[in-house]
C-alpha cells in the first residue's frame, strides 16, 4: 500500500515556489496593518494570505503562513497566542484542503479547531473580557468565510504565476 504525504508540501521547489512561500508568509504582516469595518464586523485582511498559502502549499505552507504572517498582529494586540492560533487555521485548513473539502468547508472546519484555543488564551491568558472575545469570535468568522470565498476564486491564478 502507497501512502500519500498528507503533511508535506508536495511542491516542485525552485526560485519562483520559494519566493511566493515566503511572500505568502511575511505579506500577512503588513496585511495586518489594514482592516475595514462592515455593519460594525472589523475585517481583516491578512486571512486570504494564510488561505493562500494553505490552498497551494498544504498544511506547513498553511502553518508557516500562519507563524510568520501573525507577528505584527501579535505586537500590535499585545497578544503572543494569536501567532499559534493562525497556525492551527493555517494548517489545518490546508489539511482539509487536501483531504479535498472545498475550500469554504475547510476553512470552516479550521475555525472551529482554532476556536478553542482563541477562547481560552483570550479570556484566561490574555484577560480579554467574554463580550470582547464574542464579538472578536464574530468578526472572524466573517473574515473567514470572505477570505476563504475570495482565496478559493483567485489561488488557481495566483498559482499559476508560479507554477
Amino acid at each position: 500500500m502507497q501512502y500519500k504525504n498528507i503533511f508535506g508540501f508536495d511542491v516542485e521547489w525552485n526560485w519562483k515556489t520559494i519566493g511566493l512561500l515566503a511572500f505568502l508568509a511575511v505579506f500577512p504582516n503588513i496585511m495586518g496593518l489594514y482592516h475595514t469595518t462592515i455593519l460594525g464586523v472589523r475585517i481583516h485582511f491578512f486571512q486570504y494570505l494564510i488561505f493562500l498559502a494553505a490552498i497551494i502549499y498544504g498544511p506547513l505552507g498553511g502553518a508557516i503562513s500562519g507563524l510568520f504572517g501573525s507577528f505584527y498582529t501579535a505586537l500590535a494586540l499585545h497578544n503572543p497566542y494569536v501567532i499559534v492560533g493562525n497556525i492551527i487555521l493555517g494548517f489545518m485548513a490546508g489539511f482539509f484542503v487536501r483531504h479535498k473539502l472545498n475550500v469554504i468547508l475547510a476553512v470552516l472546519a479550521a475555525y472551529s479547531i482554532q476556536l478553542p484555543w482563541l477562547w481560552v488564551t483570550d479570556i484566561y491568558f490574555a484577560g480579554m473580557p467574554v463580550k470582547a472575545v464574542q464579538g472578536i469570535v464574530i468578526a472572524l468568522l466573517i473574515s473567514n468565510v470572505i477570505w476563504a470565498i475570495v482565496a478559493g476564486w483567485t489561488y488557481k491564478s495566483v498559482k499559476a504565476l508560479v507554477f
